[in-house]
């Protein structure tokens, strides 16, 4: 079934490094540095509905957390808040971005054994300089033809994608993560995707059994069976 690839794109974070589990880490922190304003449940919910009211302002990627996180802060403290607190969120987003990069099983195992034989890219979301960031101190940089930091991963913005690339949609696989952004809208475009579950997903990137429902594709537990499926 995937005679026609030419170009397979793979999702960045936490399909080739971990990235998940330090946004959860920090949200862990940012409930204990407010718990004397409510309860670390009430502080997560609050949290995430600040979050995605301001995606659309933001976009993904840890700056616009940062933001989420002093914006929902404030609420929460009825801004009486105490400035070195804040200074203390400024700081857990800084620690983010300096995270090392942490590749996930196989993957630059992977990468060797595909390169030369189809065109591989990175289609991913976030922060533009954080994610170049990340490549370069992943050491993957030299496998990949092309880097597409995309606003949003949806129909239009793989129907752009294909336009740059000068494809058809039979002739792309995409690998990734997530269900809602690199599986069901590659899909519904005909292109072709597989799924490798990582063991943390946002809950916005969560998809019902109903939106899965009659959607073919395939999944695998590690990337590294990809080069036998192809």
């Amino acid at each position: 079934m995937y005679k026609n690839i030419k170009v397979i794109a793979f999702d960045a974070d936490d399909t080739l490094w971990v990235n998940e589990t330090y946004f959860r880490a920090a949200e862990q922190q940012f409930a204990k540095l407010l718990s004397r304003y409510e309860t670390e449940n009430k502080i997560d919910q609050e949290l995430f509905k600040t979050e995605i009211k301001n995606l659309a302002l933001y976009g993904y990627g840890v700056k616009g957390f940062m933001l989420s996180m002093i914006e929902c802060a404030l609420e929460l403290s009825n801004y009486s808040i105490n400035p070195k607190l804040l200074n203390d969120i400024l700081n857990i987003g800084k620690e983010m971005l300096d995270k090392p990069i942490e590749l996930l099983e196989g993957v630059e195992e992977v990468l060797k054994s595909l390169y030369g034989n189809y065109k591989l890219i990175v289609a991913t979301k976030g922060d533009l300089l954080d994610q170049e960031r990340k490549l370069e101190k992943s050491g993957l940089l030299r496998y990949f033809h092309h880097i597409e930091v995309m606003s949003e991963k949806n129909k239009a913005g793989y129907k752009k994608l294909l336009a740059h690339l000068d494809i058809h949609a039979n002739e792309l696989l995409m690998i990734g993560n997530s269900l809602k952004s690199d599986v069901l809208p590659l899909i519904n475009i005909g292109a072709s995707a597989i799924h490798v579950p990582f063991h943390t997903t946002w809950a916005h990137e969560e998809v019902s059994e109903k939106e899965q429902r009659n959607i073919n594709y395939k999944i695998i537990n590690n990337l590294k069976e990809l080069v036998s499926i192809l």
